[in-house]
């Protein structure tokens, strides 16, 4: 159980809890080391306890935080502390659609197609890398007050995916948003996350979903047989365009749908232009319906038989319509089967994840705690209870564990496994990490040149200070920094440092008896480009007295940029220096 104010992985501080789910908790954090505030998600204990999954978890996971787009929450960083395995995202305050539409009911038809657009935009950088979301719903669509749009839950949803895990929570939550090949148990392609968004349009458009029912085996199987209703029926003014959007989106024939999200998103780009008003309800090249037409003349013929065979016999029937007669005993026989398959399914995933695990649970040994031994004395006694060792160890920082102990192993000690399973070591390497010390008022050139070469990452970052405050502060001065003095960092890990915004003038170095030390001073506290060696021209001249900086390249009364090359022309008395002159009396070295 996480509790407020606990630290996860010595870095994460947890705030609150602003989550739960059926797979993982979620939780409002501090990060430390970056002084942000960060969304963690902390896998289930369960979930936890299945090394398959973990391993898919992970490996999803950090497929998913090489995604970088706008509208989707970005993962930052991924690991495991004490057995508790979670994901860092990028902290979004906003509210999911899902809590949008419980207080507006439904949405007008511009901001929905604004919405989906963004939804496209961002899946479509996770489609063009080969990444399939497999759950999108309006509680996966977080919307910020900017209006701005974040697809949430990347490397969850696909690593659950990819584990086959079926619960009732999770099946329940998004069985209105199934596509029918997923339905039908096929696997996801892009084309799934294009149906999905199909739906939530039209939810978002309607305030409803397009297919309700008592259960998940009834909703899926509409989903599978039902065509889509027509969503101008509830919205007749609705644009055509738009519901051919939603048609087109919603197909069950992988062949009439998009093919993925960036065709969608060209499409819905130019849905609401008055070109396309008077546009035609789609027509599908391929047929809908993907049963064996076959099968169902056959059940009409055996119908006919039947009857023919019921009128000899004078066997009495009232009269209904054929062709509902037909439908309806073909219905029902496919919705039989299709239960019984699903139920099928229930009672196998429920023998492998729940009774097969329950009976099992008796052979699993704990880890034993090997922290503080030597990695000869750790691996023996490991050996003993029954476990094998990972050929190779881990090495980590410790401030309080000896070099060459153990620090911990992965699993932690004190969970269960069968015995055989393989144990990884993390061996001390000692303290090397790096304390930050307090750097306020101090120039910020001279400590990131510092801090760069201790191997840290050094961010600078100007900040606004009120006018009248100017005053108080020089340029390049910090004040303030992302981690506290104290603390320590590994090489790699990031530090930001804070100066103040000042909009600085270049002064006129000759009016002002600038010396080569004050240009020098001025040039390193602006974060100029200014080489002594290289930027400094000696000039045999007798206009000016010796020393004498009377030009610079650097227009008085301009506005400072760091980060420019600075260069000065200094005066110089003939004889000095040995000197070399060229014909405009300027020395050559």
């Amino acid at each position: 159980m996480i509790m407020k104010g606990q630290k996860i992985s010595d870095r994460y501080q947890i705030i609150k809890s602003i989550g739960e789910g059926g797979m993982a908790n979620v939780y409002l954090a501090y990060d430390t080391i970056l002084d942000r505030n960060v969304a963690v998600k902390v896998l289930r204990g369960d979930l936890a306890c299945d090394e398959k999954f973990v391993r898919r978890f992970q490996r999803e996971a950090l497929a998913a935080s090489s995604l970088s787009n706008p509208n989707i929450v970005e993962v930052y960083d991924v690991g495991e502390d004490n057995g508790e395995y979670y994901i860092v995202m990028e902290y979004v305050e906003g509210k999911h659609l899902k809590s949008l539409l419980k207080k507006r009911g439904k949405l007008t038809t511009a901001e929905v197609v604004d919405i989906t657009l963004q939804i496209t935009n961002g899946l479509s950088v996770a489609h063009d890398s080969y990444l399939i979301h497999r759950d999108i719903k309006p509680q996966n669509i977080l919307i910020l007050e900017n209006g701005l749009i974040k697809i949430t839950d990347f490397g969850i949803a696909v690593a659950m995916n990819a584990t086959q895990l079926t619960q009732t929570n999770s099946v329940m939550g998004s069985v209105h948003y199934l596509p029918p090949e997923q339905a039908s148990g096929k696997g996801a392609t892009p084309q799934s996350d294009i149906y999905s968004i199909g739906i939530l349009m039209y939810e978002l458009l309607t305030g409803k979903l397009p297919f309700r029912g008592d259960n998940a085996v009834e909703i899926a199987l509409k989903h599978l047989k039902e065509p889509m209703p027509s969503i101008r029926d509830e919205l007749p003014d609705l644009p055509q365009s738009v519901e051919n959007i939603i048609l087109k989106a919603t197909a069950k024939n992988l062949k009439n749908r998009y093919a993925d999200a960036r065709e969608m998103h060209e499409d819905l780009k130019t849905c609401l232009d008055e070109s396309r008003a008077n546009e035609l309800k789609i027509t599908f090249k391929y047929p809908e319906n993907d049963y064996d037409d076959t099968k169902i003349i056959k059940a009409v013929k055996a119908s006919d038989q039947k009857k023919k065979l019921e009128e000899k016999e004078e066997i009495k029937k009232p009269n209904i319509d054929n062709d509902s007669s037909y439908s309806s005993v073909g219905q029902n026989k496919f919705i039989i089967i299709l239960a019984s398959v699903f139920v099928g399914l229930v009672v196998i995933i429920t023998t492998i994840f729940v009774l097969i695990p329950y009976l099992t649970s008796a052979k699993q040994t704990e880890i034993p705690d090997v922290k503080n031994l030597t990695t000869t004395e750790a691996i023996k006694k490991l050996q003993e209870a029954g476990f094998n060792v990972a050929d190779e160890t881990r090495e980590e920082d410790s401030d309080y564990i000896d070099v060459g102990s153990v620090t911990r192993t992965s699993p932690p000690a004190g969970s269960k496994r069968k015995e055989g399973f393989e144990v990884t070591l993390y061996v001390s390497i000692g303290d090397t990490k790096i304390t930050i010390e307090d750097y306020l008022d101090q120039n910020y050139i001279r400590v990131q040149e510092r801090l760069e070469t201790l191997g840290l990452q050094v961010l600078i970052e100007r900040e606004e200070i009120p006018a009248e405050e100017l005053e108080n502060y020089e340029e390049g001065q910090i004040i303030r920094q992302s981690v506290e003095a104290g603390q320590k960092l590994s090489k790699g890990d990031k530090i930001t440092l804070y100066i103040p915004k000042m909009d600085n003038k270049y002064p006129d170095f000759l009016e002002e008896g600038y010396t080569v030390d004050d240009v020098t001073d001025f040039a390193l506290d602006m974060g100029l480009k200014f080489d002594p060696e290289e930027n400094i021209q000696y000039v045999v001249t007798s206009e000016y007295a010796p020393g004498t900086v009377f030009y610079q390249n650097r227009k008085a009364g301009t506005t400072v940029v760091p980060g420019v090359e600075l260069r000065i022309k200094v005066a110089l008395a003939s004889g000095s220096i040995d000197e070399e002159e060229n014909d405009d009396g300027e020395i050559l070295d």
